[in-house]
């Protein structure tokens, strides 16, 4: 028997108020299968004190990532090296309305921007300028398929 999923939203989606064991039967998992995202470095739940708690945003984003891995067929070693060079909405084909609108995002890419190492403005601005030109991209791939 399939069980429900609880329509009950917080107050703020990043705020952390799932512990594990409610995480997991609301994804429908074991616990033992967020403990290993958590050690795979794809998931991070905030610790209070030694437990696990996790926000809506954690839950949407770890519903997203067991789509890639269970749908899609990506290995988890696959997935860490994909989330390396790309955000989580270019690997899971999100449409911009989509991506734009998620508050779970992920994007862990290394920017292609030249930019200096350890400086987190300089990081910050390169990942801008990546995604600037992305949506170029994009607005070109569409004029270019329309027209």
């Amino acid at each position: 028997m399939a069980r429900k999923r609880s329509e009950i939203q917080p107050m703020r989606p990043d705020v952390p108020i799932y512990p594990i064991g409610v995480a997991a039967r609301l994804l429908n998992v074991h616990p033992r299968t967020l403990r290993i995202y958590e050690a795979e470095g794809l998931i991070t739940p905030a610790h209070v004190g030694s437990r696990r708690m996790f926000s809506a945003n954690d839950i949407q984003w770890i519903t997203c990532l067991r789509s890639l891995i269970h749908d899609e067929g990506i290995s988890i070693p696959g997935l860490k090296k994909l989330l390396e060079y790309a955000p989580c909405w270019e690997i899971a084909n999100c449409p911009a309305e989509v991506h734009e609108a998620c508050e779970a995002r992920v994007d862990r890419a290394v920017p292609r921007t030249l930019h200096k190492v350890g400086d987190a403005a300089a990081l910050k601005e390169a990942k801008e300028a990546d995604e600037k030109k992305r949506r170029k991209a994009a607005q070109k791939k569409k004029r270019l398929s329309s027209g």
